[in-house]
């Protein structure tokens, strides 16, 4: 393997390609839903395992950017990072590929093609296989809440369409809070006309059930995370994004509901 310092050349290893392979660790780790702290770990080990001596990283909502250094010369590089989501299959991957970095097992060069190649290999559960568990998953959060069995059908078949429809509006491209009111909207009138139809006794919970599909999990944990390990910008930014997520959860299912209201139905 050649000398990361390029002692053979009697020159510094190039410090863009290291940079740029660091950025992309970080970058597909911050999309795949990990926490600052995550990211700042990773950054850092694939840098210096890929020779870098001195590393700075700065977090923000939508961009990363690096400083690195070795020897007397430096750089810094910025990266925009694209829409937040959870994938954990990625995040794994991504972990197991800094460990092999940090001993010094992979170039820069080879480092930025198993991460192009840990993302083309990832693959995703198709959309019916996973509207079929959100519907699974809610349903039984409806028996949490004490939905009757009669509701928990209606919340599955409501949960398990309102993430199908989600799904294909985020392939669309469809603003992701506008997603978010349609799809409460969609769940809840649904649910409740089902559950109406099915003739449980627990109609209001029914209603409330399939749209908690649309809970930004992940996120909240996230923000709350980064402010409590000291990155109160990051982390006040992604609990912006919650609180507009909730809103909008609001706004869809406060329109089902007066709309269940307006028939008769709650």
């Amino acid at each position: 393997m050649t000398d990361l310092h390029g002692a053979s050349a009697g020159k510094l290893l190039p410090l863009e390609p290291v940079a740029m392979a660091a950025l992309d660790a970080g970058r597909l780790l911050m999309e795949s839903g990990a926490s600052a702290g995550s990211i700042e770990e990773i950054v850092e080990t694939v840098a210096r395992g890929l020779g870098a001596e001195r590393v700075e990283l700065r977090i923000g909502y939508a961009s990363l950017a690096i400083t690195i250094g070795i020897g007397d010369s430096g750089i810094t590089r910025m990266r925009k990072v694209g829409a937040l989501g959870v994938n954990q299959q990625l995040d794994e991957k991504i972990w197991r590929l800094a460990s092999r970095v940090s001993q010094r097992e992979l170039t820069s060069e080879q480092t930025s093609a198993a991460l192009t190649q840990a993302v083309r290999e990832t693959t995703r559960h198709p959309l019916w296989l996973t509207a079929l568990s959100v519907g699974l998953a809610c349903a039984a959060f409806g028996r949490l809440l004490g939905v009757d069995w009669a509701g928990s059908g209606s919340v599955f078949v409501a949960a398990a369409t309102g993430q199908y429809v989600r799904g294909k509006l985020l392939q669309r491209k469809l603003n992701a809070f506008l997603c978010t009111a349609l799809v409460s909207f969609l769940c809840s009138t649904l649910g409740g006309l089902l559950a109406a139809w099915a003739g449980t006794a627990t109609l209001t919970a029914a209603v409330v059930a399939p749209v908690l599909l649309l809970v930004p999990g992940v996120p909240a944990v996230n923000a709350q995370s980064d402010i409590l390990e000291g990155r109160p910008t990051l982390g006040s930014a992604r609990s912006v994004t919650v609180a507009m997520m909730l809103v909008f959860i609001a706004a869809g299912l406060w329109t089902g509901r007066a709309l269940l209201t307006w028939w008769g139905l709650v």
